[in-house]
């Protein structure tokens, strides 16, 4: 019989779930090393990282060159822009630009007429009462109010 007094299990076997657990584990860290290792299978995550940032780049230089862009002589971008003057602008400077609080935009303008002083002017306001209109207008809107503000003075 027994020489000790501890219990023995030696007749039971080791259960097949367990068994089966056993050997999908092994398993599966062979083919997570296997897949997953650079220095075995090549694959990386910095290089999927730096094509969805090159990716995100490609996108951001098309929408900023859309921004930049002149809607000069676009008839829908002109509608747009005359569309944000009714709701933005038009209380200061009247409905047809003659001015009345805000200045005549129809003749030569106190601060330049080139896109780039308008842009100034509407994106960071100018002493004398004329609030930023940054925060409530993107770039986008911005250009296209200035394409409307070109068919004003002509």
């Amino acid at each position: 019989m027994n020489d000790h007094d501890n219990p023995t299990e030696s007749n039971n076997k080791v259960p097949r779930g367990m068994t089966a657990f056993f050997v999908f584990c092994i398993v599966f860290v062979v083919v997570y090393v296997v897949l997953y290792t650079p220095g075995i299978s090549g694959w990386s995550y910095y290089k999927i990282f730096e094509k969805r940032v090159s990716e995100a780049q490609a996108l951001l230089t098309d929408v900023q060159r859309e921004a930049k862009a002149s809607y000069r002589g676009d008839e829908v971008a002109i509608t747009e822009g005359g569309e944000i003057y009714a709701s933005s602008c038009a209380v200061c400077h009247n409905a047809d630009g003659t001015g009345g609080i805000g200045s005549n935009l129809t003749g030569d303008l106190k601060f330049g007429t080139s896109e780039k002083d308008l842009y100034e002017s509407i994106a960071e306001g100018r002493e004398g009462g004329m609030p930023p209109f940054k925060q409530q207008l993107n770039d986008t809107k911005i250009r296209k109010l200035i394409a409307f503000l070109e068919t004003l003075r002509k």
